[in-house]
């Protein structure tokens, strides 16, 4: 890491993270509309790995690539929020879904299959599915997301109380524990391919290679899992409420 000099080699840092940027790229990619370039985001995170590499501190060592990702992820998600990345509308579609989502699971007494989804919001299920596809990247968990569009705060409205920080929410062991259970209680497919994302790190097209099914499917299938979280977050968020309230 180091030229002759004895001074950092950021020549040789750039060309030895750059994989790690275009693999970061494509990972988020399966999390993002398709209106999203992945150029786009490997510019953004080359600027944040060159960002990472002017804050080096020698003697960081093998933690340098940790800091770096970070760096790099963080870089790349300012870009989309500075590009109004996630427009209303589809904010709004994934929000009926959720809403769908709970609906079912409280009348079925389990997860509702995409079919019964689909006619739930008065859609043929290829419709359904083409939503799935064109909301993706509302998981992308940020406060902007968590605005309505009247511009009240959503976690601070559904999920805690006034005196909390949204921060504190989304590290809250509760919540952890309440992810832990949802993906627990998922279809066997959907938890299927959890574990291939997150576990494995596998990318869409090995995800879906395993899978016997397209991108563009194991796409949908990450969206809707997704949903099905969230509504069950914001489901046991209401009824603390309720209970506290009560």
């Amino acid at each position: 890491m180091y030229n002759a000099a004895g001074q950092i080699n950021k020549d040789h840092l750039v060309q030895r993270f750059a994989p790690l940027v275009k693999r970061i790229a494509y990972h988020l990619m399966a999390r993002l509309p398709s209106s999203v370039q992945v150029d786009d985001l490997v510019q953004n995170g080359m600027m944040g790995l060159l960002d990472a590499i002017n804050r080096f501190e020698a003697g960081m060592g093998a933690q340098f690539e940790t800091y770096a990702a970070q760096r790099v992820r963080g870089a790349m998600l300012d870009g989309l929020r500075e590009n109004d990345w996630l427009p209303r509308s589809l904010r709004r579609d994934f929000r009926r879904i959720e809403v769908a989502i709970s609906q079912l699971e409280q009348e079925y007494g389990r997860a509702p299959s995409e079919q019964e989804l689909a006619t739930a919001l008065s859609m043929t299920l290829a419709e359904y599915q083409k939503m799935l596809q064109d909301a993706r990247g509302h998981q992308l968990i940020s406060f902007e997301d968590m605005v309505e569009d009247g511009g009240d705060d959503f976690l601070e409205r559904h999920l805690t109380d006034n005196s909390s920080e949204p921060s504190k929410i989304l590290e809250d062991e509760s919540l952890r524990q309440l992810l832990i259970q949802g993906i627990e209680l998922l279809p066997e497919r959907e938890k299927l391919m959890m574990a291939l994302y997150y576990e494995q790190d596998l990318n869409l097209r090995e995800i879906g290679e395993v899978m016997g099914v397209t991108e563009s499917r194991v796409c949908q299938l990450h969206t809707q899992v997704v949903a099905r979280l969230r509504a069950r977050i914001f489901a046991e968020a209401g009824h603390k409420k309720a209970r506290r309230n009560g």
